[in-house]
């Protein structure tokens, strides 16, 4: 992988793909940058807008619009394409049916252009998702990577920063589980400064005061969906968090990272995609990272796979 001629391909152009391309030249994460829609027009007006932007920028960054031919030499590809949220369904997994067709016409079509590299997969809902593209595309699972729980972890520390006036970088917090309602805090390893949170909460009571990990876990759960009601969509966040995934496999970061990959034993879950730290390099998913969870966060982490496993059945490969 040369990043002097690092290629991403965008499939999807919405909000959340489009967001991403722009975050993607923004920080100059890459050296050639595709758009791809069933909307032709909306890639190229998107690609052209973007490509306006780079003189502003002082970056050297091929954008444009193309079709699926151009995945043959990528380096990544990146899935933002699904089906519309229901009207008044707070329910990811409902766009499960609807996407299926749109996430097996994209897959296909990427694999026939000779695609060997990894898969981002943002579509919703991602974990079973993740898992649709592992299976259709028959690449190791390694290459396949979901976003899943990475924004919300960032959601949690952003709380939890607020709440004691300190840089959110400075709090270490992971969400894991499904990217939706039974995802869990796995609060035994969750740091603020080298301190268990736990105990910064107890420590601080005047600070922490009526906050408890219950309304803590509630509120970055409805988060997405407090801007989703009040927008219409969330896209800063996802791109930002998506562009962290894609500059760590493309600088080769190894950074550590809660995504949705696919298990081989690790927490004794086999043959699945749930979020979990895991190391992220060149190669894709280059490790799992095994934290010792509590007792009860294993019975959540059980809990959060039984309840994806139970759609597989209901994908058509």
């Amino acid at each position: 992988m040369n990043l002097h001629q690092s290629k991403v391909v965008i499939v999807g152009c919405g909000n959340v793909g489009a967001t991403t391309a722009y975050s993607l030249v923004n920080q100059g994460v890459c050296a050639q940058l595709v758009l791809i829609d069933v909307n032709k027009d909306k890639a190229y007006a998107e690609a052209l807008d973007i490509r306006h932007s780079l003189y502003f920028m002082n970056r050297n960054i091929t954008v444009k619009a193309g079709d699926y031919s151009e995945c043959e030499n990528a380096d990544i590809v990146v899935i933002t394409a699904s089906a519309p949220m229901p009207k008044d369904s707070h329910n990811r997994l409902e766009m499960l049916a609807p996407s299926m067709k749109i996430i097996r016409n994209i897959v296909q079509s990427v694999m026939s252009s000779g695609f060997s590299g990894i898969f981002v997969v943002v579509s919703n809902p991602v974990d079973i998702m993740s898992y649709y593209v592992w299976k259709l595309s028959g690449l190791p699972s390694g290459q396949i990577i979901g976003s899943g729980t990475a924004l919300d972890s960032a959601r949690l520390c952003c709380e939890l920063s607020e709440l004691y006036n300190l840089d959110s970088k400075s709090v270490q917090s992971y969400i894991l589980g499904e990217h939706g309602d039974t995802e869990f805090i796995a609060w035994s390893t969750a740091l603020i400064g080298g301190k268990y949170v736990s105990d910064v909460m107890a420590d601080n009571t005047e600070r922490t005061q009526n906050v408890t990990r219950e309304s803590l876990l509630k509120q970055t759960k409805e988060a997405g969906w407090d801007i989703f009601n009040r927008k219409g969509n969330t896209c800063y966040g996802i791109a930002s968090s998506t562009t962290a995934i894609i500059k760590s496999i493309l600088f080769n970061e190894n950074r550590i990272l809660p995504v949705s990959v696919c298990l081989h034993g690790q927490y004794g879950l086999t043959d699945m995609f749930i979020s979990v730290p895991t190391i992220i390099n060149r190669h894709g998913a280059r490790e799992i990272v095994e934290i010792r969870l509590a007792d009860d966060e294993k019975e959540a982490l059980m809990k959060s796979a039984a309840a994806i496993r139970d759609f597989y059945a209901d994908l058509q490969i």
